[in-house]
Protein backbone atom coordinates (compact mmCIF):
# COMPACT_ATOMS: atom_id res chain seq x y z
CA UNK A 1 0.00 0.00 0.00
CA UNK A 2 1.35 3.42 -0.91
CA UNK A 3 1.85 5.55 2.19
CA UNK A 4 1.46 8.71 0.13
CA UNK A 5 -2.16 7.93 -0.82
CA UNK A 6 -3.31 6.62 2.57
CA UNK A 7 -6.13 8.41 4.35
CA UNK A 8 -5.97 9.48 8.00
CA UNK A 9 -7.92 6.40 9.24
CA UNK A 10 -5.56 4.18 7.26
CA UNK A 11 -2.55 5.91 8.86
CA UNK A 12 -4.09 5.40 12.30
CA UNK A 13 -4.75 1.74 11.53
CA UNK A 14 -1.16 1.27 10.37
CA UNK A 15 0.11 2.94 13.55
CA UNK A 16 -2.12 0.66 15.65
CA UNK A 17 -0.75 -2.46 13.94
CA UNK A 18 2.84 -1.34 14.44
CA UNK A 19 2.22 -0.48 18.11
CA UNK A 20 0.65 -3.91 18.66
CA UNK A 21 3.77 -5.56 17.21
CA UNK A 22 5.99 -3.52 19.54
CA UNK A 23 3.85 -4.28 22.60
CA UNK A 24 3.74 -8.00 21.81
CA UNK A 25 7.52 -8.15 21.41
CA UNK A 26 8.13 -6.28 24.70
CA UNK A 27 5.50 -8.39 26.50
CA UNK A 28 7.03 -11.71 25.35
CA UNK A 29 10.53 -10.75 26.54
CA UNK A 30 9.16 -9.28 29.79
CA UNK A 31 7.19 -12.45 30.62
CA UNK A 32 10.19 -14.59 29.71
CA UNK A 33 12.41 -12.49 31.99
CA UNK A 34 9.98 -12.94 34.90
CA UNK A 35 9.47 -16.68 34.33
CA UNK A 36 12.95 -18.01 33.59
CA UNK A 37 16.30 -17.91 35.28
CA UNK A 38 19.74 -18.34 33.75
CA UNK A 39 21.42 -21.55 34.82
CA UNK A 40 24.96 -22.69 34.18
CA UNK A 41 26.43 -26.11 33.67
CA UNK A 42 29.92 -27.39 33.02
CA UNK A 43 30.38 -29.68 30.02
CA UNK A 44 33.67 -31.57 29.61
CA UNK A 45 34.79 -31.72 26.01
CA UNK A 46 37.77 -33.34 24.39
CA UNK A 47 39.85 -31.53 21.79
CA UNK A 48 42.08 -34.24 20.33
CA UNK A 49 43.70 -31.89 17.83
CA UNK A 50 45.02 -29.78 20.76
CA UNK A 51 45.65 -32.28 23.54
CA UNK A 52 44.29 -35.84 23.24
CA UNK A 53 44.71 -36.61 26.96
CA UNK A 54 43.31 -33.37 28.35
CA UNK A 55 39.65 -32.44 28.87
CA UNK A 56 38.47 -28.88 28.36
CA UNK A 57 35.55 -27.71 30.49
CA UNK A 58 33.03 -25.44 28.83
CA UNK A 59 30.58 -23.34 30.84
CA UNK A 60 27.15 -23.25 29.19
CA UNK A 61 24.35 -20.83 30.06
CA UNK A 62 20.75 -21.85 29.45
CA UNK A 63 17.26 -20.64 30.49
CA UNK A 64 15.35 -22.64 33.07
CA UNK A 65 11.76 -22.10 34.32
CA UNK A 66 12.12 -20.62 37.81
CA UNK A 67 9.85 -17.61 38.62
CA UNK A 68 11.19 -17.12 42.17
CA UNK A 69 14.76 -16.74 40.96
CA UNK A 70 14.07 -15.23 37.55
CA UNK A 71 16.35 -13.18 35.34
CA UNK A 72 15.10 -9.89 36.80
CA UNK A 73 15.87 -11.03 40.35
CA UNK A 74 19.27 -12.31 39.27
CA UNK A 75 19.98 -8.94 37.65
CA UNK A 76 18.78 -7.12 40.79
CA UNK A 77 21.20 -9.17 42.88
CA UNK A 78 24.00 -8.44 40.43
CA UNK A 79 23.24 -4.69 40.53
CA UNK A 80 23.15 -4.73 44.34
CA UNK A 81 26.53 -6.46 44.51
CA UNK A 82 28.22 -4.24 41.92
CA UNK A 83 26.65 -0.83 42.56
CA UNK A 84 25.85 -0.47 46.27
CA UNK A 85 28.58 0.43 48.73
CA UNK A 86 29.30 -2.43 51.14
CA UNK A 87 27.95 -0.55 54.17
CA UNK A 88 24.49 0.00 52.63
CA UNK A 89 21.80 -2.46 53.78
CA UNK A 90 19.33 -3.62 51.16
CA UNK A 91 15.85 -3.86 52.71
CA UNK A 92 12.17 -4.39 51.89
CA UNK A 93 9.79 -2.23 53.96
CA UNK A 94 6.49 -3.43 52.49
CA UNK A 95 5.16 -6.63 50.93
CA UNK A 96 5.46 -6.71 47.16
CA UNK A 97 8.35 -4.29 46.76
CA UNK A 98 10.61 -6.96 45.29
CA UNK A 99 7.80 -8.22 43.05
CA UNK A 100 6.99 -4.79 41.60
CA UNK A 101 10.68 -3.99 41.34
CA UNK A 102 11.24 -7.05 39.16
CA UNK A 103 8.32 -5.98 36.95
CA UNK A 104 9.96 -2.60 36.32
CA UNK A 105 13.30 -4.24 35.64
CA UNK A 106 11.74 -6.85 33.34
CA UNK A 107 10.07 -4.08 31.35
CA UNK A 108 13.43 -2.37 30.92
CA UNK A 109 14.97 -5.62 29.70
CA UNK A 110 12.02 -6.13 27.35
CA UNK A 111 12.35 -2.60 25.98
CA UNK A 112 16.11 -2.87 25.50
CA UNK A 113 15.96 -6.27 23.79
CA UNK A 114 13.02 -5.14 21.63
CA UNK A 115 14.72 -1.92 20.58
CA UNK A 116 15.60 -3.15 17.05
CA UNK A 117 11.92 -4.01 16.48
CA UNK A 118 10.81 -0.69 17.97
CA UNK A 119 13.16 1.26 15.71
CA UNK A 120 12.17 -0.79 12.67
CA UNK A 121 8.44 -0.15 13.22
CA UNK A 122 8.90 3.56 13.93
CA UNK A 123 11.12 3.96 10.88
CA UNK A 124 8.64 2.06 8.73
CA UNK A 125 5.87 4.43 9.82
CA UNK A 126 7.69 7.77 9.43
CA UNK A 127 10.08 7.05 6.52
CA UNK A 128 7.47 7.68 3.77
CA UNK A 129 7.13 11.26 5.01
CA UNK A 130 10.90 11.75 4.78
CA UNK A 131 10.97 10.27 1.27
CA UNK A 132 8.15 12.57 0.23
CA UNK A 133 9.93 15.63 1.64
CA UNK A 134 13.11 14.59 -0.15
CA UNK A 135 11.30 14.19 -3.48
CA UNK A 136 9.69 17.60 -3.07
CA UNK A 137 13.05 19.16 -2.39
CA UNK A 138 14.61 17.49 -5.41
CA UNK A 139 11.82 18.25 -7.90
CA UNK A 140 10.53 21.54 -6.51
CA UNK A 141 6.99 20.37 -7.24
CA UNK A 142 4.02 20.09 -4.93
CA UNK A 143 2.90 16.79 -6.36
CA UNK A 144 4.48 13.61 -5.08
CA UNK A 145 5.42 10.58 -7.09
CA UNK A 146 3.82 7.39 -5.92
CA UNK A 147 6.81 5.34 -6.94
CA UNK A 148 8.04 3.52 -3.89
CA UNK A 149 11.67 3.25 -2.89
CA UNK A 150 13.40 0.02 -3.79
CA UNK A 151 13.56 -2.59 -1.01
CA UNK A 152 17.36 -2.62 -1.07
CA UNK A 153 17.63 1.15 -0.53
CA UNK A 154 15.03 0.98 2.24
CA UNK A 155 17.02 -1.76 4.01
CA UNK A 156 20.22 0.26 3.72
CA UNK A 157 18.54 3.34 5.20
CA UNK A 158 17.02 1.22 7.97
CA UNK A 159 20.41 -0.25 8.92
CA UNK A 160 21.95 3.22 8.93
CA UNK A 161 19.34 4.36 11.45
CA UNK A 162 18.79 1.15 13.45
CA UNK A 163 22.38 0.20 14.20
CA UNK A 164 23.58 3.62 15.49
CA UNK A 165 20.37 4.04 17.52
CA UNK A 166 20.75 0.67 19.19
CA UNK A 167 24.48 1.13 19.82
CA UNK A 168 24.02 4.61 21.28
CA UNK A 169 21.21 3.42 23.56
CA UNK A 170 23.30 0.50 24.83
CA UNK A 171 26.35 2.75 25.20
CA UNK A 172 24.24 5.15 27.29
CA UNK A 173 23.14 2.27 29.54
CA UNK A 174 26.70 0.99 29.97
CA UNK A 175 28.12 4.48 30.54
CA UNK A 176 25.61 5.23 33.30
CA UNK A 177 25.97 1.80 34.92
CA UNK A 178 29.75 1.59 34.90
CA UNK A 179 30.67 5.21 35.65
CA UNK A 180 27.82 7.44 36.75
CA UNK A 181 25.70 5.33 39.13
CA UNK A 182 28.57 3.93 41.27
CA UNK A 183 30.14 7.36 41.60
CA UNK A 184 26.80 8.97 42.48
CA UNK A 185 25.94 6.37 45.14
CA UNK A 186 29.38 6.61 46.73
CA UNK A 187 29.22 10.40 46.65
CA UNK A 188 25.77 10.63 48.24
CA UNK A 189 26.31 7.97 50.91
CA UNK A 190 29.62 9.52 51.94
CA UNK A 191 27.63 12.32 53.61
CA UNK A 192 25.81 9.78 55.78
CA UNK A 193 29.09 8.23 56.83
CA UNK A 194 30.42 11.61 57.94
CA UNK A 195 27.82 11.77 60.76
CA UNK A 196 27.69 8.03 61.45
CA UNK A 197 24.19 7.48 60.04
CA UNK A 198 23.06 3.95 59.19
CA UNK A 199 22.65 3.51 55.44
CA UNK A 200 19.49 1.70 54.27
CA UNK A 201 18.01 1.45 50.80
CA UNK A 202 14.69 -0.14 49.85
CA UNK A 203 14.37 -2.38 46.82
CA UNK A 204 11.95 0.00 45.09
CA UNK A 205 14.10 3.07 45.70
CA UNK A 206 17.19 1.28 44.41
CA UNK A 207 15.57 -0.04 41.23
CA UNK A 208 13.83 3.30 40.55
CA UNK A 209 17.13 5.13 41.05
CA UNK A 210 19.00 2.83 38.66
CA UNK A 211 16.25 2.76 36.03
CA UNK A 212 15.94 6.55 36.02
CA UNK A 213 19.65 6.84 35.36
CA UNK A 214 20.00 4.16 32.69
CA UNK A 215 16.85 5.19 30.81
CA UNK A 216 17.80 8.85 31.03
CA UNK A 217 21.24 8.17 29.60
CA UNK A 218 19.90 5.77 26.98
CA UNK A 219 17.46 8.43 25.75
CA UNK A 220 19.97 11.27 26.07
CA UNK A 221 22.46 9.46 23.85
CA UNK A 222 19.89 9.44 21.04
CA UNK A 223 20.47 13.16 20.44
CA UNK A 224 22.57 12.84 17.24
CA UNK A 225 20.02 10.36 15.81
CA UNK A 226 17.19 12.83 16.43
CA UNK A 227 19.19 15.62 14.82
CA UNK A 228 20.04 13.43 11.81
CA UNK A 229 16.44 12.30 11.30
CA UNK A 230 15.13 15.87 11.48
CA UNK A 231 17.71 16.89 8.89
CA UNK A 232 16.68 14.01 6.62
CA UNK A 233 13.09 15.23 6.81
CA UNK A 234 14.17 18.61 5.44
CA UNK A 235 13.07 20.53 8.54
CA UNK A 236 16.62 21.47 9.55
CA UNK A 237 20.19 21.42 8.25
CA UNK A 238 23.69 21.60 9.72
CA UNK A 239 23.63 25.43 9.73
CA UNK A 240 20.52 25.38 11.93
CA UNK A 241 22.15 23.14 14.54
CA UNK A 242 25.41 25.10 14.47
CA UNK A 243 23.62 28.45 14.80
CA UNK A 244 21.68 27.26 17.87
CA UNK A 245 24.62 25.56 19.57
CA UNK A 246 24.67 27.97 22.53
CA UNK A 247 20.96 27.47 23.16
CA UNK A 248 21.41 23.72 22.89
CA UNK A 249 24.00 23.82 25.68
CA UNK A 250 21.50 25.54 27.97
CA UNK A 251 18.71 23.08 27.13
CA UNK A 252 21.03 20.09 27.53
CA UNK A 253 22.20 21.34 30.94
CA UNK A 254 18.60 21.75 32.12
CA UNK A 255 17.76 18.28 30.77
CA UNK A 256 20.70 16.80 32.68
CA UNK A 257 19.52 18.45 35.89
CA UNK A 258 15.99 17.11 35.40
CA UNK A 259 16.75 13.45 34.66
CA UNK A 260 19.40 12.98 37.38
CA UNK A 261 17.60 11.98 40.58
CA UNK A 262 20.04 13.57 43.02
CA UNK A 263 20.32 17.28 43.76
CA UNK A 264 24.08 17.50 44.01
CA UNK A 265 24.43 19.51 40.79
CA UNK A 266 27.45 17.41 39.84
CA UNK A 267 25.94 14.29 38.29
CA UNK A 268 23.99 16.37 35.77
CA UNK A 269 27.32 17.10 34.05
CA UNK A 270 27.75 13.37 33.48
CA UNK A 271 24.70 13.75 31.24
CA UNK A 272 25.33 17.23 29.85
CA UNK A 273 28.95 16.86 28.75
CA UNK A 274 28.47 13.65 26.70
CA UNK A 275 25.31 15.15 25.14
CA UNK A 276 27.20 18.29 24.12
CA UNK A 277 29.86 16.08 22.51
CA UNK A 278 27.11 14.05 20.79
CA UNK A 279 25.50 17.30 19.59
CA UNK A 280 28.76 18.28 17.92
CA UNK A 281 29.07 14.77 16.47
CA UNK A 282 25.53 15.10 15.08
CA UNK A 283 26.48 18.32 13.27
CA UNK A 284 29.50 16.59 11.73
CA UNK A 285 27.36 13.62 10.58
CA UNK A 286 24.74 15.94 9.04
CA UNK A 287 27.42 17.93 7.21
CA UNK A 288 28.92 14.75 5.85
CA UNK A 289 25.52 13.61 4.57
CA UNK A 290 24.91 17.02 2.96
CA UNK A 291 28.22 16.80 1.13
CA UNK A 292 27.28 13.36 -0.18
CA UNK A 293 23.95 14.71 -1.47
CA UNK A 294 25.66 17.66 -3.20
CA UNK A 295 28.26 15.36 -4.75
CA UNK A 296 25.56 12.96 -5.99
CA UNK A 297 23.52 15.79 -7.51
CA UNK A 298 26.53 17.32 -9.27
CA UNK A 299 27.67 14.01 -10.76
Amino acid sequence: MSSFRMSIPEHIDELRVRLIRIIICIAIITIFTMSFSIKTTIIPISLPFLNPTHLTYLKVYYPYPEPFNNIALQLTTFMKDTLLPSEVKFIQTAPGQVFFGQIYLSLLIGLTCSLPIVIKEIYGFVSPAFNRAKRKGETGETSVSTKASSPSSTKIKLVKILLPTFLLFVFGLVFSYVLVIPWTLDFLYSYGESIGAEAFLTVNDFITFVLQFVLGFGIAFQLPIIMYVLSLSGLTDSKFWQKNFRYAIIIITIFGAVITPDGSGITMWFVALPMIALYAFGIIAIRRNERKVVTAESS
